[in-house]
């Protein structure tokens, strides 16, 4: 968590399909991918998971395996090369930010109050994102590093979804003297209703049906614009599948990139 100025008013922004297009882990993915932590067949099986995450949100159970997925790809990595990922992260992310969001974000922070991302992604790319839109801070989930610098794969709790939102939004409240009953917060998605009732000002952002009918039944206010984005992401299904399909293919007619570079220093 990071912090500059803090009134005792805030406004808590979630990032994936809230703040932004689609989903932050995509980004993580293909900027994992282009580091050599992840595979070309893991990258094609995320894509089409951000395909399904843009048009139908996510779930509990998806979450946790995603989770499961994350950690497991964590464990023993260098905590410096996760962090010199965050540049690739950011080309990813930034031109995925909603105008509106950002509009938002500035009307809050006009009328003095601070601005704050939450966010299940990981705490670096939050904390840098919000530095680079000139937020207050960010507050995401934290992974344990070993006294050797190498990610444990193990989370410093809490992880920073659902029910544990709120709890981490409530430690930094205490922390900084934040009013959570008389702030704000925005999210897409009914697995953030936690942290919706945790303020006195719920916003839903192109909310997913769950989300919708209760903001409907509880006169919260409702932001929707975007319907192009959706349009665009049912096409995109196509697009991932076939990009899936193109590079098992071509794994299947080509030797891996390193037994390929060992051939031919072979030859030489």
């Amino acid at each position: 968590m990071s912090l500059r100025s803090v009134s005792r008013v805030a406004a808590f922004f979630d990032l994936d399909r809230t703040l932004m297009a689609g989903s932050s882990g995509i980004h993580f993915a293909r900027a994992a991918y282009r580091s050599g932590m992840v595979s070309r067949a893991r990258l094609a099986r995320w894509g089409v998971e951000h395909v399904r995450f843009r048009l139908r949100g996510s779930t509990d159970e998806r979450t946790a395996q995603v989770l499961s997925q994350v950690r497991e790809l964590l464990a023993g990595v260098p905590e410096r090369e996760i962090e010199r990922m965050g540049p690739d992260l950011l080309v990813g992310v930034l031109p995925r930010i909603y105008p509106k969001m950002l509009e938002e974000v500035r009307a809050h922070q006009d009328a003095g109050r601070a601005t704050f991302i939450v966010s299940a992604a990981g705490n670096g790319l939050v904390e840098m994102l919000a530095q680079v839109l000139g937020m207050d801070g960010g507050i995401g989930t934290r992974y344990e590093v070993g006294g050797d610098g190498l990610l444990t794969g193990r989370l410093v709790e809490p992880f920073v979804y659902g029910e544990g939102k709120v709890a981490a939004m409530k430690l930094f409240a205490d922390d900084h003297e934040i009013d959570l009953p008389q702030s704000w917060a925005y999210s897409d998605s009914a697995s953030d209703l936690p942290m919706l009732r945790a303020v006195g000002n719920p916003v839903a952002v192109n909310p997913d049906p769950e989300l919708a009918k209760i903001a409907a039944e509880e006169g919260w206010r409702v932001m929707r614009f975007e319907k192009l984005g959706r349009r665009l992401a049912i096409g995109g299904a196509t697009v991932a599948a076939a990009a899936s399909g193109t590079l098992l293919a071509s794994r299947r007619k080509q030797p891996p990139r390193g037994l390929r570079a060992r051939t031919s220093l072979r030859r030489h």
